[in-house]
């Protein structure tokens, strides 16, 4: 099943949330330029994993990027979203 971009950005800020409790404060003020370093707090650990349980939750794979192909929540989203087609 194909998700919208704003299912997908939905179940992304869960994971967010799932995978750590300060998120929930700043959740709601996500938007697709949001930084994932800078805004969000995300570091190179929190990257990592947060690129295995996308990979599980949407059932897509990461291949021939890196962590630093994904500069924001949006470029995240567009990722998730070309993985379904």
């Amino acid at each position: 099943m194909q998700l919208s971009r704003d299912e997908i950005s939905a179940k992304l800020k869960e994971i967010l949330v799932a995978a750590d409790e300060k998120h929930k404060a700043i959740v709601d003020s996500i938007t697709d330029s949001s930084s994932l370093a800078t805004d969000i707090g995300l570091t190179s650990v929190g990257m990592l994993y947060l690129v295995i349980v996308i990979e599980e939750s949407f059932q897509i794979q990461f291949e021939n990027v890196g962590i630093d192909d994904f500069k924001t929540f949006g470029d995240m989203v567009s990722y998730i979203e070309s993985k379904q087609k």
